[in-house]
């Protein structure tokens, strides 16, 4: 059959999962701290006499893109949006140390710090707690203080915050890992409080973006019927000849 045929298999692959990615991203273009996944394809040439033309598009580095979202203050106290590169720690299903943007934090039922997904904030020194029924403010520099009824503030822990040497690595949970060991904790890292960073995908140019896949998926599809009709017509003339 004709290496074409492989070829343009291999295009429509790649397309296909471009498309994914980018529809992914799309979804979560309001995603409190989204990260947008990036995905890179190069093109492998095929070594051997009579192919040196044709090449193979081969899955890169995949990664995602460090450029913070926008930042919209909303007013509310467990509100908070990490500045610069700081991130901040949870813990994740599994038990382990993960990290992540999304700053919209709220108190459960036992008085466990959480995030909106589930996991529970980690403090220098573990989960953080604060007493029922108290207000809860958090500095810049992540101290969690909590204020009873008739009673004067007490700071319940610091909300452990890192910041990142290298590219971190996103789990299939949507949180982030730096990899075997946790990382230490920042006292330079800075919060802001009151305030949500948004995703930062561009809805805009991801639609550009899904649309160009799609031609490239369309295109890539009839090279594989044009490779057909050729062997089809070949056949055809060995047969009658």
């Amino acid at each position: 059959m004709d290496r074409m045929i492989y070829l343009s298999m291999s295009g429509a692959k790649a397309a296909m999962q471009r498309q994914d990615v980018l529809s992914h991203n799309l979804a979560n273009a309001t995603t409190t701290g989204f990260r947008a996944e990036l995905q890179a394809f190069r093109a492998v040439p095929i070594r051997g006499d009579g192919a040196t033309t044709r090449a193979y598009a081969l899955e890169s580095t995949v990664g995602y893109n460090q450029l913070p979202g926008a930042v919209q203050a909303t007013g509310r106290n467990l509100d908070v949006a990490m500045k610069g590169n700081a991130w901040m720690a949870v813990q994740a299903v599994d038990g382990t140390e993960a990290y992540t943007r999304a700053g919209n934090l709220d108190v459960n039922a036992e008085g466990t710090l959480m995030t909106q997904s589930g996991q529970m904030v980690m403090g220098e020194g573990g989960p953080l707690t604060v007493p029922p029924n108290s207000e809860v403010s958090i500095a810049p520099d992540g101290t969690v203080n909590a204020k009873a009824a008739g009673q004067a503030a007490v700071q319940v822990g610091r909300i452990k915050l890192v910041t990142p040497e290298a590219p971190m690595t996103r789990g299939d949970d949507g949180l982030f890992r730096a990899g075997p060991d946790p990382l230490d904790a920042d006292p330079n890292a800075r919060l802001q409080d009151g305030a949500l960073e948004g995703s930062n995908v561009s809805a805009v140019e991801t639609m550009v973006a899904m649309i160009s896949a799609g031609r490239q998926f369309e295109q890539q599809m009839k090279l594989m019927q044009t490779s057909e009709r050729q062997e089809q017509t070949a056949s055809k003339l060995l047969s009658t000849g």
